[in-house]
């Protein structure tokens, strides 16, 4: 991995971008679809994705752990939600655009690291090799994510209507 690499993965989930939206800008729920976060919460008593709003997102891989604090770019409800890691040694920007499909939601995860010092890369090479080509957990991510909205937001059924079974 080098300053200047991009990834982007691609994936349609069951769920509306509404609700796709509403689990993803939550730093609280982080931990339930991601593989690598296991947490976040925001900063600086921020709410709400709003750009300039801070979170702080707790990682871990195996044995090896660390935080971030993140910086939201844009937050275009329910369409682009953007934002930076904040580090001295590191500073990766993470993009997600949401296309409705249907019932459904295309999303497009989108990284580029735009700082990474050489002991930190070094570090990451030896020690987290599967970081080379994140592509497959990254996808993953996106089926979990996609999984947790259609839980948390059930769609209505045709007609607009819920109907009580009793």
């Amino acid at each position: 991995m080098d300053v200047g690499h991009i990834g982007t993965v691609t994936e349609v989930v069951p769920a509306t971008a509404e609700a796709v939206w509403s689990v993803l800008t939550d730093p609280a729920r982080i931990g339930e679809w991601s593989g690598e976060c296991r947490s976040g919460r925001w900063l600086d008593g921020a709410t709400g994705p709003v750009a300039g709003a801070r979170f702080l997102g707790r990682n871990r891989v195996r044995w090896i752990r660390w935080s971030r604090p993140c910086r939201v770019i844009e937050a275009a409800a329910p369409y682009r939600f953007c934002f930076e890691t904040v580090s001295r040694t590191d500073r990766t920007r993470w993009t997600y655009e949401l296309e409705p499909v249907g019932t459904a939601t295309r999303i497009r995860q989108t990284f580029e690291i735009r700082r990474l010092s050489r002991p930190l890369a070094a570090m990451i090479t030896l020690l987290l090799p599967e970081h080379s080509d994140r592509s497959a957990a990254l996808r993953a991510d996106l089926v979990r994510l996609g999984r947790v909205a259609a839980r948390a937001f059930p769609r209505k059924p045709a007609g607009g209507r819920w109907r009580n079974p009793a």
